[in-house]
């Protein structure tokens, strides 16, 4: 792995991550990969316990990440200009508390060094999901509301 600048994810904005550091960046929680549910009449945003097929609920890490787009063509793949767009990424994703200049917390694994940490905190999906090909409905696996941001393109606090 490509050497990484010294806590870069204070000094530099997403835009200016090398691949490494973007990379690393991902503390590893694995809810980017639950499948949502949109309202159509409403546009409320509902979050499910239902995994992609491809994400290893243990490690919460995707099981073929470079092929991903290839394999499941609905998978978001984050950019620094869409992260601001995309208001159902979790109040606790790093790319999501980088692009508004807020701190990691103290179990991501740059800050702490352990990459196990994220799991213990309870801030992953692990040990709480079903994978989509069991799941059956996703109506029936709604596991809360996602809040959605006061003003248009911009993420919610």
């Amino acid at each position: 792995m490509a050497a990484l600048r010294q806590r870069f994810w204070e000094r530099f904005g997403l835009a200016e991550l090398t691949r490494a550091e973007w990379e690393a960046l991902c503390d590893g929680c694995g809810k980017c990969c639950l499948h949502k549910l949109e309202e159509e009449e409403t546009g409320r945003l509902f979050r499910t316990n239902v995994a992609c097929r491809l994400l290893d609920r243990e490690t919460c890490r995707c099981r073929d990440y470079a092929n991903r787009k290839a394999r499941v063509p609905d998978c978001v793949e984050l950019r620094p200009e869409l992260v601001p767009t995309l208001d159902w990424l979790p109040r606790s994703c790093a790319y999501r508390l980088v692009a508004e200049g807020r701190p990691l917390p103290a179990w991501h694994h740059l800050v702490c060094g352990d990459p196990e940490a994220v799991h213990r905190a309870g801030a992953s999906v692990r040990g709480w999901t079903v994978c989509e090909t069991e799941a059956g409905d996703l109506e029936d696996h709604i596991v809360g509301e996602s809040p959605r941001p006061a003003e248009p393109g911009g993420l919610s606090a």
